[in-house]
């Protein structure tokens, strides 16, 4: 067996003579002692007996970093090319791999690391360790192994300029970089803290990075979580008894005071060197890497956060690129969020939150997660959740609340089909906003979930997009979707977009302001609505005013939306988290119909959002138009932000509009678009005849699937009514659970 004292040097002092020491240089020298002390206690309570391990290819600069950590510390260094292996084999690595072989080398490789041992020190791995399963998951049980993830093209650079020409793997015929993305599985597999390391990055900041994520692995008392309407002190009084982390919020959706969740601390920041590392990443790399920043791993490990990504984005999307970005004209480019199952950009937060959701909930109770949807969340919902393994389907069910005669006759055929054993739809005889408050009011009714878990053994939870997990996977598009600008050459890094977007309920324009806070550099965020304007009221005036205001149904239904939920989350951010200011702005909403903003807070709205609005007439005209001029057919939430985008760009730079819904799902108001005089009102048929024109892109084929096996279907409906809808809750609970 290996151990490490053969690493250290023999220290002979006794703890009489220790204290001794400490005692003399504390009264004569009192800052050096404290600074010593510092320095002990930290490396000491950062490591205890475990094992910084340090991962990833040849040329990542594992050992250097090592070095620097370990000077840092106070601690023994190893590196296992050179102080285990060539020990042991009394030979150089690459004479030893001449000599076996390749795959004999990485057995012999793993029985040396199955023999060593060591605790406090920092370790550096060779490139090829991870490839052999038996001694990383030796090397793994007494330390935390950290990936220094560098981008393929700087690794072959650094090898190519120091020539090197012997890579475990490396053949001929074998390329390097086919040999480097190869062995990415295996790191992907074992690390608990991934480091992203640019090309020109010094070893010293690689250090510090190191130790900075290792201090946030150890600490998940940095990642709490507090109310919107929370005191400054952090925590509303409710929650004042205990701190609350990603995996209670994503189950509590709502805070105990009617507040929305944030992060106590705020959102990560990426240097520009860590976003640049990730152009040439595919979608799914990019969103693994973002979202282990913004979920701690006491919470969700990275291991099954990749695992989660991979089932989410992997299979349920039709095309490869799962978020493309496509050139519409000038400098306008479309972010295609509608490839998923249910063609809206939904499917992003809802192909992933449901297994989220079931990996963070407590096994011992049942869960019914409450939704309300203005169209395209109901579907998306559905779906996600119903995708889930049998085994949590049996202990988490859904129920759907969308307005009856609110959402397009598509879009409802969709929901209506999209039920399974443990998700059903309601129509409700009113309008999204009487859902959404409907809903809110269940959460915060103390009797009713209290009663639902006394006598059911059941929770409830939401999933709409007041539930903070809803927003992380919104903000990996918008940033996806800028790197694939630069990755396209349409850009350099650090140059400025613009980004329009058709809001509603204010989640996907919140995430791209959320991703310009992490780094990305956006310039405008434009906040487009339909005749439903309230929030670009509110942009530009600065008064939040419902008063004599009705919903207008319109084109572009998910839009439909006059109490923007979302903004709250922003306001607080923006009032410098004063809770008890926001908690007054939204008690006064509820209860005179209207708030203002004082003029300071004004100013920074105005500072970070433009808005504008399109009628329907507008939207119309859009769709014919792009159709005319280009072949492509937009959604008409699609054609609003465009209308709109038109009017408020400078065109000094490149503006990104959010595709967000599929054309099929409205598939009425873009044939009266396309001026076809007659239209059959059978949802099939529309879509059949929308195929005809062989337009870009293609008939959504997930939802042409679900039309042609489901027809209409049955769904329970609902009066506009809490005490109706508590009742309906209550017998699905029965019926599903009991």
């Amino acid at each position: 067996m290996f151990h490490i004292f053969q690493y250290q040097p023999l220290r002979l002092i006794t703890q009489n003579s220790l204290s001794s020491m400490c005692l003399k240089l504390m009264l004569s020298r009192p800052v050096a002692f404290a600074q010593i002390w510092k320095s002990w206690f930290s490396s000491h309570s950062l490591l205890g007996k475990k094992n910084i391990i340090l991962m990833g290819p040849p040329g990542a600069g594992k050992t250097t970093v090592g070095r620097i950590v370990g000077q840092k510390l106070d601690c023994p260094v190893i590196d296992i090319d050179d102080d285990v292996l060539e020990t042991t084999w009394n030979m150089s690595v690459s004479e030893k791999l001449q000599d076996v072989g390749y795959e004999e080398f990485l057995e012999e490789e793993g029985k040396a690391l199955l023999k060593f041992s060591a605790s406090g020190s920092v370790i550096s791995l060779s490139g090829s360790n991870p490839m052999h399963a038996a001694g990383m998951q030796h090397m793994k049980k007494n330390g935390i192994i950290v990936y220094l993830d560098v981008p393929t093209t700087v690794i072959m650079s650094r090898l190519n300029s120091k020539g090197t020409d012997r890579i475990v793997g490396l053949s001929p015929g074998i390329s390097l970089k086919d040999v480097l993305q190869f062995r990415k599985q295996f790191y992907k597999r074992w690390f608990d803290i991934r480091v992203l390391c640019g090309g020109d990055i010094a070893a010293e900041v690689v250090a510090e990075k190191v130790l900075d994520a290792v201090t946030r692995y150890q600490d998940s008392e940095l990642e709490t979580f507090i109310s919107t309407r929370s005191s400054k002190s952090g925590r509303s009084t409710e929650e004042d008894s205990h701190k609350l982390y990603f995996s209670d919020v994503i189950t509590q959706g709502l805070a105990l005071d009617g507040g929305l969740f944030v992060p106590g601390r705020g959102l990560p920041k990426f240097t520009a060197e860590e976003w640049q590392g990730l152009i040439e990443a595919t979608y799914i790399e990019r969103a693994q890497v973002i979202l282990e920043r913004c979920i701690h791993p006491d919470d969700i490990p990275a291991s099954k956060l990749a695992e989660i990504i991979e089932t989410a984005y992997g299979e349920n999307f039709s095309c490869s690129k799962i978020a493309p970005v496509r050139h519409l004209a000038g400098n306008q480019f479309l972010l295609e969020l509608f490839h998923g199952p249910t063609a809206s950009f939904k499917d992003f937060a809802l192909q992933l939150v449901p297994h989220l959701f079931a990996y963070c909930i407590p096994r011992s109770c049942n869960y019914l997660i409450l939704v309300a949807t203005s169209g395209d969340t109901g579907s998306a919902v559905l779906d996600g959740f119903s995708r889930l393994h049998d085994t949590d389907k049996q202990r988490i069910a859904l129920v759907n609340f969308f307005p009856e005669d609110g959402v397009s006759p598509i879009q409802k055929s969709q929901m209506i089909g999209c039920q399974k054993e443990n998700a059903w739809s309601v129509g409700v005889k009113s309008d999204f906003d009487f859902c959404q408050t409907a809903i809110k009011q269940i959460f915060t009714n103390s009797d009713f979930t209290g009663f639902l878990t006394v006598e059911y053994g059941t929770a409830l939870a939401a999933a709409n997009s007041i539930n903070w997990a809803r927003l992380l996977p919104q903000i990996v598009y918008h940033a996806s979707a800028y790197l694939d600008l630069v990755h396209q050459g349409i850009i350099s890094f650090g140059s400025p977009v613009d980004i329009c977007i058709p809001t509603g309920n204010f989640g996907n324009m919140l995430a791209a302001f959320y991703a310009k806070m992490m780094g990305i550099p956006i310039r405008k965020c434009i906040c487009a609505s339909n005749e439903n304007n309230v929030l670009t009221d509110f942009i530009r005036t600065g008064v939040y005013d419902l008063r004599g205001r009705k919903l207008i149904s319109t084109f572009s239904p998910a839009v439909d939306i006059l109490k923007s939920s979302n903004l709250e989350r922003y306001l607080h951010l923006i009032a410098n988290e004063d809770g008890q200011l926001v908690k007054k702005l939204f008690n006064q909403l509820e209860n005179q119909g209207y708030f203002q903003l004082q003029k300071d807070l004004l100013g920074r709205l105005q500072q970070d959002f433009v808005a504008g609005w399109c009628s329907d007439e507008d939207c119309l005209a859009a769709i014919h138009s792009v159709y005319s001029t280009t072949g492509y057919i937009l959604d008409t939430h699609t054609a609003v932000a465009k209308v709109v985008a038109d009017r408020l760009q400078d065109r000094t730079c490149p503006i990104i509009i959010s595709s967000t819904a599929h054309y099929s799902k409205f598939a009425p108001a873009i044939l009266r678009a396309l001026r076809i005089a007659e239209i059959n009102q059978n949802p099939l048929s529309q879509l059949h005849l929308l195929s005809s024109y062989s337009a870009l892109p293609p008939i959504h084929w997930g939802l042409l699937e679900t039309l042609k096996k489901t027809g209409n279907g049955d769904h329970q409906v609902c009066a506009a009514d809490m005490t109706a809808l508590m009742s309906h809750i209550e017998t699905l609970i029965q019926n599903h659970f009991m």
